[in-house]
């Protein structure tokens, strides 16, 4: 073999040691803190679901590693796994190794985390009095926000159970019905009114995401089973009577008959069912929410009256099979059925001899 040839396969394989070389002291580099004299501390968010290329660009972002490759191949490198999500206390005199300890522990910092729960079958009115009392917004902030057409289209477009029908002008507040009530955590009680609905909708996602093919391949208007949801969560205080609810509710609307909820009436009206009993003129007066009054046969309100829950909503999708066209809920909640206006007539005589009977003012 000529020396030139020799010598350039020595030069080659030199260069080649000489770039696994740099290559293992540039990845050693990498994995040391980014500035060892450094103590100040950083907050940073690991969201549900990261994966180690996100955490890497998390870090590199906020400056806490030096190589957001160096650090996917460590976590490849070390099989790392059980990372949490969570918002941490992190400092960038830490190497690589004790933060992949934080995040694998999960010891998660926020002094100013807080806690918001929303309730099954609550109204817009309720939510955004709690989003009042528990973050920097107003009442108003949050009715302004669901008065920004702009801003619900966006999230039409984002969110497949969300349709057109909620810009509809007779609705109320077009979120109504879709935020899952559930308790949310928040970094602090700055967060905005979107990113508090982002939650509640992205949550509504989760839950709904097991029921689309049933939803979409049986040709069911997410819209109108939601709103079914709703007066099920309203009229039937136990879950054993809720699908028997939504049963009538059908029934109903097969059979061109209003459906008579009074919970609808309160909606309608924008009066709580705990404030007074409803005046016989509210229950006469058209609003395409007031299920009670005229022009209602065979419709359901033009949109959900509350909050739903998953057992609500499993109802509206499989009601039971009955001939029931008629319910009636007594004032601790039970509900009871009837096939006919005499076995209605009968369970209504039952409760008011009972003093189980709502009462209507003139």
């Amino acid at each position: 073999m000529k020396k030139g040839i020799i010598l350039a396969i020595v030069i080659v394989i030199f260069i080649i040691i000489i770039g696994v070389i740099g290559s293992i002291i540039f990845y050693n580099s990498s994995l040391k803190a980014v500035m060892a004299d450094d103590s100040s501390e950083v907050i940073v968010e690991i969201k549900n679901g990261s994966t180690a290329t996100d955490i890497a660009e998390v870090l590199k972002e906020k400056n806490l590693i030096k190589n957001a490759l160096a650090f996917k191949i460590y976590t490849k490198l070390n099989k790392i796994s059980g990372m949490q999500a969570g918002t941490y206390k992190l400092n960038r005199n830490m190497e690589v190794k004790q933060i992949v300890e934080n995040l694998q522990k999960g010891t998660d910092y926020y002094p100013d985390e807080i806690n918001i729960t929303f309730l099954e079958g609550k109204n817009m009115r309720w939510i955004a009095k709690t989003i009042s009392e528990n973050t920097a917004n107003t009442e108003n902030d949050v009715f302004n926000k669901l008065e920004d057409e702009n801003y619900i289209k966006s999230l039409i477009s984002k969110y497949w159970f969300l349709s057109d029908e909620i810009l509809d002008k007779n609705i109320y507040y077009p979120l109504e019905g879709y935020l899952f009530p559930d308790t949310y955590t928040f970094s602090n009680s700055n967060v905005t009114v979107e990113e508090i609905f982002s939650a509640m909708l992205d949550q509504m996602n989760d839950k709904l995401e097991k029921y689309k093919d049933k939803i979409e391949g049986n040709g069911y208007n997410i819209h109108k089973l939601i709103t079914v949801a709703s007066i099920v969560e309203l009229e039937a205080a136990n879950e054993d009577d809720r699908s028997g609810v939504a049963s009538v509710i059908y029934n109903r609307i097969r059979n061109n008959m209003s459906l008579g909820s009074d919970v609808t009436t309160y909606y309608a009206i924008k009066v709580d069912m705990s404030e007074r009993d409803l005046y016989q003129s509210e229950l006469n007066t058209y609003n395409p929410y007031n299920t009670r009054g005229p022009k209602m046969e065979g419709k359901l309100p033009v949109g959900p009256i509350s909050t739903v829950s998953i057992k609500s909503m499993e109802a509206a999708l499989n009601p039971d099979k009955t001939d029931y066209l008629y319910f009636v809920a007594d004032m601790n909640g039970k509900v009871y059925f009837g096939k006919t206006v005499e076995e209605h007539n009968k369970n209504i005589e039952m409760l008011q001899k009972q003093g189980l009977w709502y009462s209507y003012e003139d």
